[in-house]
């Protein structure tokens, strides 16, 4: 297999730790993107760690492509997001923004400002969630979760149309329920689910791009 230069955001712990760790084993050059390296990261010895990457923070993002010292990327994956609980009583408009921001509006900012830095025929890979189908939607609650993960699936699918053109696909995968911080340990772990992502990824072309896949290859409705 040709040596491929991946981006990872969120890089520093859980699924983007283990994506970043998989792509190393097949002998890809990583740049990991993180706010903070972690001992965990730094032990992995990627192609080259970026921190200070924090999609709240515009001008953190701007400076990617001077960062990457003109490498061309042939696969992107925007893997970074929060998780804020909420319900009725609880729903907190400061934390919904904050979602917004950061789930949906982040790994758009980061696909423009990449965008001259993207092989041709790339492939850009979002990770959502299932909680973001309206259609899978059987337990209501996560207001602020939910609404921006549906917002990323369709920011993902537009991209896939306008993208189309230049020969790049867009992945749109849930990871499964992930034993990470973020799902409160629960879950497969996260060996298995980025085995399942990567088979996504090798798999993704522009046929079945812009579609709404489980890393197991179940297709997801919206």
């Amino acid at each position: 297999m040709t040596q491929r230069n991946v981006l990872i955001t969120g890089s520093n712990r859980g699924i983007g730790l283990e994506l970043t760790k998989q792509f190393l084993s097949q002998g890809d050059q990583v740049f990991a993107l993180c706010r903070k390296s972690s001992s965990d990261l730094i032990h992995l010895k990627p192609t080259r760690i970026i921190e200070g990457m924090d999609v709240l923070n515009s001008n953190s993002i701007q400076d990617l492509p001077s960062k990457l010292l003109d490498t061309k990327i042939d696969i992107l994956i925007n893997n970074a997001g929060i998780l804020i609980p909420d319900n009725l009583q609880s729903l907190d408009e400061e934390n919904v923004f904050t979602q917004f921001l950061v789930n949906a509006l982040g790994p758009l900012k980061v696909v423009k400002v990449l965008l001259s830095s993207l092989k041709q025929n790339a492939k850009l890979i979002f990770l959502t969630s299932r909680m973001g189908s309206i259609a899978d939607n059987s337990s209501g609650s996560y207001y602020g979760y939910r609404a921006s993960k549906a917002a990323l699936n369709a920011i993902a699918v537009s991209l896939a149309k306008d993208l189309s053109p230049r020969g790049i696909s867009i992945g749109i995968f849930h990871p499964g329920m992930v034993a990470t911080r973020m799902s409160g340990e629960q879950g497969i772990s996260t060996t298995e689910s980025v085995e399942g992502l990567i088979k996504r990824i090798e798999s993704l072309n522009l046929h079945n791009s812009g579609k709404f896949f489980h890393q197991n290859g179940e297709e997801l409705p919206w």
